[in-house]
């Protein structure tokens, strides 16, 4: 166990770090510059723990380049970020964030024991250098000997060297793939997506020599009940579609569900004539499975995955002899890495392909919010759900294969993501579907027009190869429904249970807008529009019924031209109305005028004092009705267009800067 050195000026900290470095290996704490040199000349540390604001001394910083490990602790997140940017790229630097919170401490334990692992095989790299030169050394001396009396060996002395030379074709190999698997490693600490942890897979593969590789994330539904999902089977990324032929129960006769179950390693030279060789693989794989190496991955000791490989091979071949006991070795090491990284990016939370949340914690999610408002009293508005599906998706996928259909999906979850709102909730429903929660919607009306916004971000992106869809563009469709919190009985708590009947509305709403029964009657496809908003709306006499409610090219005729690029946010207007004061929201706003939802109808060429709240800030402005309109036949709100008069410099500089503002927010990264 290597030596650690805590360098910090405050007891209570070097306390702190004390207790949890103790468990590495011998500790030297150090509370001055003077004593940390002192100790640092005298011997070797393997780890270092120091205050990121003595670390950057011109006297320390050249000791610490030379430890394995650096990490540097202090009490601000923001400070010790910027810190870590200040060191080479190439070294082991982290932070330590010192408070009482369960999760820093958890994380604590965490960066120390990879601290401490990487350390060690720092050091098993450099002794197994040190052993190369020896070796190397070695190698020239006999060479030179067999030359000497090369006139002279017997067939039995070739044979020797012949062994030799195999021993040393042996150690290359050794030493080439420490080194690969050292660069694995290091990838998976820089892992900082899903993505990128996906394409470690491929690596691990070529490091056993595998013809095939695939990992599995533990899951569980009211259908299928505990079972893997593959986020990598027979090294491609499976399409929504071909999960129900690659998932494995947990209770089935499965090599997968067999490691699942019992938490054990698994390596078979020969499948042929074991039970658990399924019809997955059977019939799933691209060459028949001869031989297979399954290590299940455990987070402490609760299995949450497994990473398996098939067919060993060699120049091309597969070898019946199967994985050997140094396969299994370092699949075992890179599935407790694996473990690590899943756990960091939190994919038992959200979606690998995507990254967005997964079904069950969105539902939790939004159970979370309505609850949170209802003991903060804010239970005013409704909430709407909204269900959004990739239309034409299946042609996409048959035309440009499934990993054109992955690179599509994982394009627009980034252009779903930038156009709902900062406070609504978003999830992969599954395959191309994916579910909102909109917040603090007052109307059908309000969470349609929400809704039309997004369904024209994603028809204004460009996806590749879109011009081949049958409307020579990506668009989507998209169903609503309302669910009012304040409509529950007092002390009721929503459920998943009742957030999936929810779903299903949203579900009834989205067949319509993508046409559904038209398909079902095998229409010509020229007829079948899509690309709709439909909203599913209860009647008063608790009739269920489907609507559309998107503007028509009649009502858009209505709508004042504007020189400026509308922006979509909602924000309060308040105006002044027989001597009183009246509030309304903002749909849309833009350098010239805004759109905004009322209670009451204005006349034409009114002109309006309003006050209009941006950012933090009241600007008082002077608004012109160009038109005002019922939002729909049976709304009881109004859709008003003003046109902004005789702004000041000052108040165009406040809207210019509000609404740049706005679209910093949108391109920020998430």
């Amino acid at each position: 166990m290597g030596k650690v050195l805590i360098f910090n000026s405050h007891p209570e900290e070097r306390e702190f770090l004390f207790k949890f470095s103790q468990q590495i290996g011998p500790v030297y704490v150090s509370p001055s510059l003077e004593k940390s040199l002192s100790l640092l000349n005298s011997m070797s540390f393997s780890l270092i723990l120091v205050d990121a604001e003595l670390a950057d001394d011109p006297a320390l910083r050249a000791n610490l380049l030379a430890s394995p490990c650096l990490i540097l602790t202090g009490r601000s997140e923001d400070k010790l970020k910027e810190a870590i940017r200040r060191w080479p790229l190439d070294r082991f630097v982290d932070y330590i964030l010192i408070s009482g919170k369960p999760a820093d401490l958890t994380r604590c334990q965490r960066i120390l024991m990879t601290a401490q692992e990487y350390a060690r095989l720092k050091s098993d790299v450099e002794s197994l250098a040190n052993s190369k030169e020896s070796a190397e050394d070695k190698l020239r001396k006999a060479s030179a000997a067999i030359k000497e009396i090369s006139n002279t060996l017997s067939g039995s002395l070739v044979k020797e060297l012949e062994k030799r030379i195999a021993l040393k074709a042996q150690y290359i190999r050794f030493q080439k793939l420490k080194q690969n698997f050292e660069n694995t490693l290091r990838k998976l600490y820089a892992a900082n997506d899903v993505h990128n942890l996906l394409d470690i897979v491929y690596d691990i593969k070529e490091l056993v020599r595998a013809g095939g590789i695939s990992l599995y994330i533990r899951e569980e539904n009211e259908t299928l009940g505990k079972y893997l999902k593959p986020l990598v089977w027979d090294d491609t990324f499976p399409s929504h579609a071909d999960f129900t032929k690659h998932v494995a129960l947990f209770q089935a006769p499965d090599f997968a569900s067999f490691v699942i179950r019992t938490g054990q390693e698994l390596n078979i030279s020969d499948v042929a004539q074991d039970e658990r060789f399924s019809s997955r693989y059977r019939n799933h794989l691209r060459v028949p499975l001869q031989n297979i190496l399954c290590s299940p991955i455990k987070d402490d000791e609760e299995v949450i995955g497994l990473l398996e490989v098939y067919n060993k091979s060699e120049n091309e071949k597969v070898l019946k002899s199967g994985f050997n006991p140094e396969d299994q070795q370092i699949l075992r090491g890179l599935s407790e890495h694996i473990s690590l990284a899943i756990t960091k990016l939190n994919l038992i939370q959200y979606d690998a392909l995507t990254g967005l949340l997964r079904p069950d914690p969105f539902f939790e999610k939004v159970i979370q919010k309505i609850e949170s408002q209802r003991k903060r009293r804010q239970e005013t508005d409704c909430w709407a759900m909204v269900m959004g599906d990739v239309d034409w998706f299946k042609n996409y996928n048959d035309r440009n294969g499934h990993e054109a259909g992955n690179r599509l999906l994982r394009e627009l979850a980034g252009v779903l993501k930038s156009a709902i709102r900062e406070e609504d909730i978003l999830c992969r429903y599954g395959g191309e579907e994916f579910l909102f929660s909109l917040t603090g919607v007052k109307n059908i009306e309000e969470a349609t027009l929400l809704t039309e916004r997004i369904r024209k971000n994603v028809e204004d992106h460009y996806f590749e190869f879109e011009e081949f869809q049958p409307r020579q563009n990506l668009t989507m469709s998209f169903g609503v429904t309302l669910f009012p919190p304040q409509n529950m009985e007092d002390g009721e708590i929503m459920t998943k249970a009742a957030l999936k009947k929810i779903a299903n509305e949203a579900d009834i709403a989205l067949a319509e807008a993508k046409e559904k029964r038209l398909s079902a009657l095998k229409y010509n496809e020229s007829m079948i529009t899509k690309n709709k908003v439909c909203a599913f709306v209860r009647d008063k006499s608790a009739v269920m019924s489907k609507t559309t409610l998107l503007e028509g090219a009649e009502e858009k005729a209505f709508q004042e031209k504007r020189m400026f690029d509308r922006h979509f946010t909602s924000t309060l207007c308040i105006y002044r109305e027989n001597g009183s004061h009246c509030v309304a929201n903002t749909i849309d706003l833009s350098l010239s005028g805004a759109k905004i939802s009322s209670k009451m109808q204005f006349p034409l060429a009114t002109i309006l004092d309003i006050f209009l709240i941006l950012g933090n800030r009241a600007n008082t402005l002077k608004g012109e009705v160009m038109y005002s309109k019922k939002a729909s036949p049976n709304s009881a709100y109004f859709y008003t267009g003003l046109k902004f008069r005789d702004l000041s410099e000052e108040d165009k500089q406040l809207l210019q800067s509000y609404l740049l503002s706005l679209e910093k927010r949108d391109v920020a990264p998430n």
